[in-house]
């Protein structure tokens, strides 16, 4: 097919998309039609509008826990590093070498003053400085008036940290940080303060699983945000928080979705439980809200523990789901007396994630029908899932 022919069928997808999508009201929209799922050129447009483009997520600052801690990441071919500075500060540059491109980290490693490119051995300070080029001027001379290194110094990406998640804005071209939170941090206000916030902890022993998917990144976000198909997909789940206790999250503007519960109960062990977030309404203790954050990352909130669920792209129909599982202070995130409630946290998450895995690997499979056209849905329980439509049919287009 000539470039130009897939261009404009790509095209003709989006506009399709826009007027389908977005044009009609939930009662007679359809949902993205099947390239959105199955075309490795559709996935190069998102790469290019949705995960250069927007605030996307590339990990948690936990993984970096030390000065000189430094992990590369792959967005979709973009090679990053992940660095902790010696203040402490969480930077995100290009994994690349000023001098002939060279990709300067493979595997996650503690630094100890400088990053170092394997091929001429031109190194970096923490702050992306260049601050050597051995024999640059010949044999043993390693500055030259000839050569300015200041303009040479890593490319820096925009980078904010979020309740311990690591945001890029690779164009830096999207709203402010701040601004694009606020209708979430507005929302969860009245179940946590920005101080509540800073008594987030990681757990060291049982706060983090991956699993490996062979679907496409949208399916996760789609069944994440609904709890329609509870019942039939989490059966031991829909037994102590029903599908009757849920009810939908559509933020406004339109940059999460999601749904809560009336019902959720807290792990116990005797008269042992996790400690609470100090200011979460008493009256409010039983609620529990799991946020999709678009585009790539998931959130559960609770009165006695916090996660991250976020989705690493790997090609149109591969995703890798990180998750990462926080308490309040560091005795229920890391205290041996709560290590048994712990693992049994998050063996019991890592399981609701498991059975998920049928659901959005099917759905993937069933995109291959020619005669699919996206879809329906139902104008009382899709509603979050529509609105994640909406959004990548308008943000690609």
């Amino acid at each position: 097919m000539s470039e130009n022919l897939k261009n404009l069928q790509l095209s003709k997808i989006l506009d399709l998309e826009k007027i389908r999508v977005v044009g009609n009201p939930i009662e007679k929209a359809h949902g993205l039609p099947n390239e959105c799922y199955t075309s490795s050129d559709y996935l190069s447009i998102e790469r290019e509008r949705i995960f250069k483009d927007k605030w996307t997520v590339i990990g948690v600052g936990s993984s970096v826990p030390n000065v000189g801690d430094a992990q590369p990441y792959n967005l979709l071919g973009i090679p990053l590093i992940i660095l902790r500075d010696k203040e402490k500060k969480i930077r995100v540059f290009h994994n690349v070498c000023s001098h002939r491109g060279f990709k300067l980290l493979d595997e996650p490693c503690a630094l100890k003053n400088v990053l170092r490119c394997p091929y001429h051995s031109w190194s970096y300070d923490f702050d992306g400085k260049l601050v050597a080029t051995p024999h640059i001027g010949g044999l043993n001379v390693h500055e030259t008036e000839k050569f300015d290194k200041s303009s040479s110094n890593l490319k820096e990406v925009k980078t904010k940290i979020w309740m311990d998640i690591i945001f890029i804005n690779i164009n830096s071209n999207e709203l402010e940080f701040d601004e694009y939170i606020k209708p979430l941090e507005e929302r969860w206000s009245k179940f946590i303060s920005k101080e509540d916030q800073k008594l987030l902890k990681h757990s060291k022993d049982h706060g983090y699983f991956s699993l490996d998917v062979k679907c496409n990144w949208k399916f996760a976000i789609e069944n994440y945000c609904e709890s329609y198909h509870l019942p039939w997909i989490h059966p031991e789940l829909n037994k102590v928080s029903n599908i009757s206790d849920h009810y939908h999250i559509q933020g406004l503007p339109n940059r999460f979705a999601g749904q809560g519960t009336n019902k959720y109960d807290q792990p116990v062990k005797g008269n042992q439980s996790f400690n609470n977030f100090p200011n979460w309404p008493k009256d409010l203790f039983k609620k529990a809200e799991y946020i999709a954050l678009f585009p790539n990352v998931m959130i559960g909130l609770h009165v006695d523990h916090f996660y991250v669920f976020w989705l690493e792209p790997k090609s149109f129909s591969e995703t890798k789901e990180h998750l990462t599982m926080y308490y309040v202070g560091d005795d229920s995130a890391n205290g041996s007396e709560f290590t048994e409630m712990r693992k049994k946290n998050a063996e019991f998450w890592k399981e609701v994630m498991i059975e998920d895995i049928k659901a959005i690997e099917g759905m993937q499979e069933g995109r291959n029908s020619p005669v699919y056209n996206g879809g329906n849905f139902s104008p009382i329980m899709d509603n979050p899932t529509h609105e994640f439509h909406k959004w990548v049919a308008t943000n690609l287009v």
